[in-house]
């Protein structure tokens, strides 16, 4: 069988961080198999779906990687589709016709509440013969079975059974001929070929109302796979609370795509011990047998540990590239060509401890700033008169000096020999120097990213 699975997103907000997880989930078991991963805007909900949260959805999606096969479908352009499959299972005594009234209903669940019975309702309609029926407005409702139960197996929660008497007749048709979602949600994937539908498991629940629909027309079932939901780290469901809940506020708090869907795989799936690991391993391992039944835990210590460790392994052009997209996204000035070339050349003496997009920019300040330097008030109290004497001294030396770390380390050593001191205590002078700041990379890493010509100058203008 050729796996197929789906993301439907509703576009009334933002890429939350749970359905990038479902979507990531998605992906993996596709891609690990060879097969589909298709992308159905579920835009039934004209009052609330906006074009741009469909478009934050597909920025989001993009973002991380997750590249689907095909164009997005859209769930309301495929109305006309699930009109028709709840005719036919009205014609074949699947579903049946009923009148009743938004007051008759209230006023069935009104007297079910006061004698202590279900407040389901039951319509008196379900098994009216058609010459009985009135002129009248109607809804179209699905019949569910009144006894037994259902089982139906999960492959995240295994075999789940729901009494039937606890499903109602519900509307699949609305008066004014319009289909619900519970309905076009099982047309859709019946009609894309879904073999595997994996989502979170607050739709559970849900599985056993559109059970009733396959039966009914027939349809080959799809694996479930319903995941836990994502709490935060005080075991409290996921929300602002717990700082960024959107998958466009990763991108901005500048965590790097490759880390996020490291830690979004992990997030409540297991490879062993297994913590860090490429793209091409997650698509090898994942499966649904690893996806654990609680609720998973986000913990933010971890993404940037995470994170961390895929920046120090991400190849220099592509950390550049995410450099530039992270600036995008949150409006910064865009690097010049000069700016890009020195960050690149840099980038060797910066990964090793970023965590994080900003942080990386950080240690790369003195790489992206221009002469005359802005040195912070840390940097200034490193500059004394007698460093300055001794980086005025320095900077002949420097002037004809093959340009390698051996050479300038020679050089500074044995400035720091003459002045009877060592090699770090001339660490702050220099590093105030050429980056402006007391906390910067190696100085003979930024001599060697800056260049002879850059740095003599540099050194010169803290020497005035």
């Amino acid at each position: 069988m050729s796996v197929v699975t789906r993301f439907a997103p509703s576009p009334t907000g933002a890429l939350h961080i749970g359905g990038a997880r479902t979507a990531l989930f998605n992906w993996l078991y596709a891609r690990g198999r060879g097969g589909k991963f298709l992308l159905r805007i579920e835009d039934t909900d004209k009052s609330r779906s906006t074009d741009e949260n469909k478009q934050a959805i597909l920025d989001g999606l993009t973002w991380l990687g997750l590249d689907w096969d095909g164009e997005p479908t859209s769930q309301a352009e495929n109305a006309p589709r699930h009109v028709e499959v709840a005719l036919k299972m009205l014609a074949n005594g699947h579903a049946y016709k009923c009148f009743s009234t938004q007051d008759e209903i209230e006023a069935f669940r009104e007297n079910a509440r006061a004698e202590k019975q279900s407040t389901l309702f039951q319509s008196p309609w379900r098994d009216v013969p058609e010459a009985d029926h009135p002129d009248l407005p109607y809804v179209i409702r699905l019949k569910a079975p009144r006894t037994g139960k259902t089982t139906l197996h999960d492959e995240v929660q295994g075999d789940v059974t729901w009494s039937n008497d606890q499903l109602d007749d519900m509307i699949l048709l609305r008066s004014d001929g319009t289909p619900v979602y519970m309905l076009a949600v099982v047309v859709d994937d019946h009609d894309m070929g879904v073999t595997h539908v994996i989502r979170g498991d607050d739709h559970l629940a849900n599985s056993f109302r559109q059970n009733l629909i396959y039966e009914a027309m027939g349809w080959e079932k799809p694996v479930l796979a319903h995941i836990p939901l994502i709490f935060g780290p005080d075991g409290k469901k996921l929300s602002k609370r717990h700082g960024a809940t959107g998958a466009a506020e990763y991108q901005q708090m500048g965590y790097p795509a490759a880390g996020m869907r490291n830690y979004l795989t992990r997030l409540g799936w297991s490879h062993g011990d297994d913590e860090f690991f490429s793209d091409e391993q997650a698509r090898e391992w994942f499966d649904l047998s690893g996806i654990g039944k609680s609720p998973a835990r986000f913990d933010f210590k971890k993404l940037a540990n995470i994170c961390g460790q895929h920046i120090a392994v991400t190849g220099d052009a592509a950390l550049l590239q995410e450099v530039h997209e992270y600036l995008a996204s949150v409006g910064e000035q865009a690097l010049t060509d000069q700016q890009s070339d020195l960050l690149l050349r840099a980038m060797y003496c910066l990964k090793e401890r970023a965590k994080t997009i900003p942080e990386l920019l950080e240690k790369a300040h003195f790489s992206l700033v221009s002469r005359p330097l802005e040195i912070d008030e840390k940097a200034k109290a490193q500059l004394d008169d007698v460093s300055r004497g001794i980086l005025s001294e320095l900077t002949p030396q420097l002037q004809n000096a093959s340009w390698t770390r051996d050479t300038l380390e020679g050089i500074v050593t044995s400035i720091a020999e003459a002045h009877d001191t060592k090699l770090g205590k001339l660490a702050g002078p220099l590093r105030a120097a050429l980056a402006g700041r007391a906390v910067s990379p190696s100085v003979f890493d930024m001599m060697l990213v800056l260049g002879q010509e850059e740095t003599i100058a540099r050194l010169q203008d803290a020497s005035d």
